[in-house]
Order: structure tokens, then sequence, then C-alpha cells
């Protein structure tokens, strides 16, 4: 072979070798079983070629879902009640500031309580229902997070919890109705009633930043048993006496327990510390009752606590108003006397609790009542007392409550003209007795009638058991009573026109202005008893003297009692009245 035929053949050959490595790879020969050798040869090799291997995509993991952590409850309702200062009740709205706003920009309306309720009671006009078990799974039936929402429900417990949770869910402008429909109501503002609000329709989309957050709050919701996690009064007072009584909390400021009083045995937590002291509460499964003036506070206490790990947690229904309102003792609170004796004197009914002789009379032949003599016993022994009369002198009468029926049968009182009996009349009303009335004129009237009295000396009453009565009320009533001087706080017809001529005091006449111009007392203004506490402006020195009169005593005695409780310091009453007047010859003006 000549030299260059070798290298020519040589170049086809790598030429060759290129065009293979750049073609497609041949796919693997089928491998199949050589025949089998005789015995006595060697196998022949088999040539094989190496099967040729995709190259493959560098394999991916798939991706491993990440749950949201649980909730931190206790930063959450940290923050939450932070946010809500007690000058904005926390984050309540008066039924009348609602009205107000109602009238101008009216907020959104959510009224949480069941249908049944709203059906029954009524509701606010615009009020869209949406009862409270249903609230988180309806979110799209509510505006925006920034708009304004007022929640209520019947007292404000459910309201509270509510309000709470859309806080929690990032609604910012969110109030739960103090006291809720029944304060509304109370307040004489209008219900609508005979129907059922408008279907609530979706206006809005949801926004949900923390789903775990709101599947919790969803399902305490939804899951809310009978009652709401709350308590009666009546209730908890039996819970209270029994053996495995609960661990009251009072959630108020200390300016409410100091102005209202509390509940005996209540550990005091104001609402704002709350999650600072919760080393203050028992073990989480240990009964605990928390409350507040009306249930805002108290329930969303509750809704913390429970979210915390408690498990036997309720609120007391109503609050201490609640409690109150069921006639449960509180003790330590200072009483408003002046909005007691606002309410008692305008509300004074026709007759103004007296009873007249003559029907006196009747009674005792048919259903006599109670007679209640609160004279002195010197006065007893000498001028006679009308037969089954109970003698408990005024200044003891606050002492001996057991001595008297039940709050709700009648009693009588009375005195010689009707001054002491009636103080006592007004007081016991003001202890929850219901039916009590003052004898017009008392004995010397029963007497002018010509009907009979015994001599000697009454029965001893009898003890039974004493009603449970608000303490602050019947503490205040028996310092005035039990402190009452000689003569009473009366001033006679006589000594009182002879004051008129040197340094008169003050006359306040506080019978009806037909009354008045029938006759009076020169210089005397005009106050029926009726309008009494509403027109003090001109009388702003409660150091100066002034003498209460009327036509027999009875009213001129409770103006009296009303002005010396609520701070002034020397009033008198005219006894007996422009009667006594009258009948001393003493001048009239006309």
């Amino acid at each position: 072979m000549s030299k260059k035929f070798q290298i020519v053949f040589g170049l086809l050959i790598v030429l060759s070798m290129l065009l293979g490595a750049c073609a497609a790879p041949a796919p693997a020969p089928v491998v199949t079983e050589a025949p089998k050798p005789a015995a006595t040869e060697a196998p022949a090799p088999v040539a094989t070629q190496a099967p040729v291997v995709e190259p493959t995509a560098e394999p991916t993991a798939e991706p491993t879902p990440t749950e949201e952590p649980a909730p931190d409850f206790s930063a959450l309702f940290t923050a939450l009640i932070a946010g809500m200062p007690a000058d904005k009740g926390f984050n309540s709205v008066k039924p009348a500031t609602l009205a107000e706003e109602m009238a101008s920009k009216p907020p959104f309306i959510l009224d949480v309580r069941e249908k049944a309720e709203v059906e029954k009671d009524g509701f606010i006009e615009g009020a869209v229902n949406i009862p409270v078990r249903e609230v988180m799974k309806n979110l799209d039936k509510l505006p925006g997070l920034d708009d304004p929402i007022v929640v209520y429900c019947a007292s404000g417990h459910r309201g509270g919890m509510v309000m709470a949770a859309l806080n929690l869910m990032g609604y910012t402008n969110v109030r739960n109705l103090g006291g809720g429909l029944g304060a509304w109501v109370k307040a004489s503002l209008p219900v609508v009633t005979g129907s059922m609000p408008a279907e609530p329709q979706a206006i809005s989309k949801p926004i949900v930043e923390n789903a775990v957050l709101y599947k919790a709050l969803d399902d305490y919701f939804s899951n809310l048993p009978e009652g709401f996690y709350t308590v009666k009064a009546d209730k908890l007072a039996e819970a209270l006496a029994s053996a495995d009584a609960p661990v009251v909390v009072d959630v108020r400021t200390d300016a409410e327990v100091k102005k209202d009083g509390y509940i005996d045995g209540s550990v005091h937590i104001p609402f704002s510390d709350l999650m600072a002291n919760l080393d203050k509460l028992p073990a989480q499964d240990k009964p605990v009752v928390l409350y507040c003036a009306s249930g805002h506070r108290g329930g969303m206490a509750m809704m913390a606590l429970r979210f915390l790990g408690y498990q036997n947690v309720t609120n007391l229904a109503g609050g201490l108003g609640g409690w109150k309102t069921a006639k449960m003792p509180v003790v330590g609170a200072s009483v408003d006397w002046n909005a007691l004796w606002t309410e008692f004197l305008t509300t004074l009914p026709e007759g103004y609790y007296t009873i007249k002789a003559d029907a006196l009379n009747t009674q005792l032949a048919d259903k006599p009542p109670f007679l209640l003599d609160v004279r002195e016993p010197a006065e007893v022994e000498k001028d006679g007392f009308i037969a089954g009369a109970v003698n408990i002198p005024v200044r003891e009468t606050m002492k001996n409550l057991d001595k008297l029926p039940a709050q709700d049968q009648p009693i009588v009182v009375y005195c010689a003209s009707g001054h002491r009996g009636a103080m006592v009349m007004a007081a016991l009303r003001f202890l929850g007795y219901t039916n009590v009335l003052n004898l017009n004129g008392g004995l010397g009237a029963w007497k002018k009638a010509e009907f009979a009295t015994e001599t000697g000396k009454p029965a001893d009453p009898v003890a039974g058991t004493a009603p449970t009565v608000d303490a602050q009320r019947q503490a205040d009533l028996d310092a005035f009573i039990s402190g009452l001087p000689e003569g009473f706080y009366t001033v006679k017809a006589a000594d009182l026109n002879t004051e008129l001529a040197e340094a008169a005091p003050a006359l306040i006449d506080v019978r009806t202005a037909e009354e008045y111009a029938g006759g009076y007392i020169e210089g005397a203004v005009n106050v029926p008893i009726n309008d009494l506490m509403a027109n003090l402006s001109q009388y702003s020195d409660k150091a100066a003297k002034i003498v209460t009169l009327c036509q027999g005593g009875h009213r001129g005695a409770l103006a009296l009692m009303a002005l010396r409780m609520t701070g002034y310091t020397d009033v008198r009453n005219l006894a007996g009245g422009m009667n006594a007047w009258v009948a001393a010859e003493l001048p009239v003006k006309k």
C-alpha cells in the first residue's frame, strides 16, 4: 500500500469517527442469550454496548406547607385591654350618645341577640341582626375595617365579646352599647316592635390576616353554650352560700367600687390591670365569676381568661347593676342620695303615700295592715294607741326591721301629727318596702275623726327574720333617723312667726300651686314637692336657715329629710303645716 493511500485512508477513518460522534445515539442493542457451546469448549465472549443514559434535571423537593403559629392570646388581650381607656368607657357608648350619633352620622349597628329576643323585645331602628354565634361567619355583612360599628345585645355581655373579637380581627372603630338594649329602653329611647330587621346583606370583602386567630374566634363563638357563660344574680348568691363557692372578681375601677360598693368577699382587680394580675386568680380549673357595672368589661375579661385556659369562668349577668336589681346586698357603697331623693319626690303619686283616718278604719275592719306606731313610749302611755299597733320609737326603727312584716306586705306608719311617720315611710320605701303608707295627720287626725284608741301598753313586737336590704342605705338612713334631735327638726307655728319678725329663715312651701293660691305665709316661695330637687339652685347656701311647710306636715317632712340628707344643715319643718298656722290664727296671704 502506498504511503499516500495510507494517509487518505486514515483521514477517512477520523472523519467517520467524528460523524459518528455527532449522530444521534443508537438504540441499545437487544441482549439475547448465545447458543450453548459444547461442554469441552470455553464459552465464547459476547460483545455488548453500555446503555446510554439520558441526562435528567436535578430533582426538586416538594414544598412543605408551614402552619401559622398559634396566636399569643396573652399578648393579644393585653394589647386589646390596654387600648381601651377608662375615660372613653372602655370602648362602650351610652344610649343617649348613640341616639345623637344616629341623628347625624349613624354608625353601622349590629344586634347580636337571638332572633327570638329581637322578636320579643324589639330592636333599634336600622340595626342588622346577626346572632352572636354566627358573627364570625358573616364578616362580609359588616362594613370595612375602619368604618364605625356599634354592637349591642340585651345587657352588654355578648356585645362586649363581639366588640373585642372584631378588634382582634383588625376592626378599628367598634364600640359596644353600654347596658345593651335594656339601657336603651330605660333611657326611654325608641325601639321597633312588631317586625324583624331586614336580612343582612353582603357589603364588604373581609380581610383575614391571621387564619388561625380567625378560626379560634369562630370556634369560640360558634360553640357558646346556653346562657353564653353568664350566671344570674340569684344563682350566684346560691353558689356563694355553698361549700364550693366561686372566687368572685370585681373588674371595675377604684372609683366605682368606692361609689357603688361591691359584693362581699370579692377580689378587686380593675379591668385595665387584669392581665398583669393573673397570679391573684385561683387555678385554671377552679370556678371564677367576674363582674363589672353592667356586663361589658366582665364579658371581655371572661373571654380573655377562657382563651388563656381558664375552664370555669363566667360573667355576672347585668353586672353589679343586675345584682342590685335582684335586691342582693352590697357593702362599702356611698349612696347618691341626691339621685334617690330626686327620683322619689319626682314620682310621688297622688296622695303622696298617705292614708286618711276613715280609709284606715275601714281597712282595719276588713284586711288590717301592719300598724307601726313610731311615737315615744311616753306619748303612747299618755295619748293611747290604735288597737293592734306595734310601737317602735322612730329613732329605733332602722335597727328593728326584723320586727316588721315582709317587704311586700301592707304597713301603715303613724306618729302624733304625720311628721315622723312620713320620714319612716320614706326610709322603708328606700329599703325596698313596696306597700308603706303614712297616716295623714297622725294619731291627732285619728282622734279628731272620733275613732277608737286603747290605753296601756301595746304588745311587744315579735322578732322574725330581717330582710336583705342595701346595707349602706340602711346605715345612712339609720344615721339620720337615730340622730333626730328633740323636736325631730320641727318648728311650731308661734315660734316660726316670731322668727319671721327677726332673722327670717327661707320658707319653702311644697304644696301644689292651687293649695298655695288658697293662702300662704308671706315670704314663702312655692316649690311643689315633685319639683323640689330640680329647683334648688336658688338655695345654693347649704348652711342657710330653711323651713319647709305643706298642708299638714307630711310633705314638709319629706322635703326636710331630702334636704338634710343631701347636705343642707339647718332645715326644719313647720309642725302641723298650714293647718297649724291657720289654727293659731296667724296671718295668711292670698
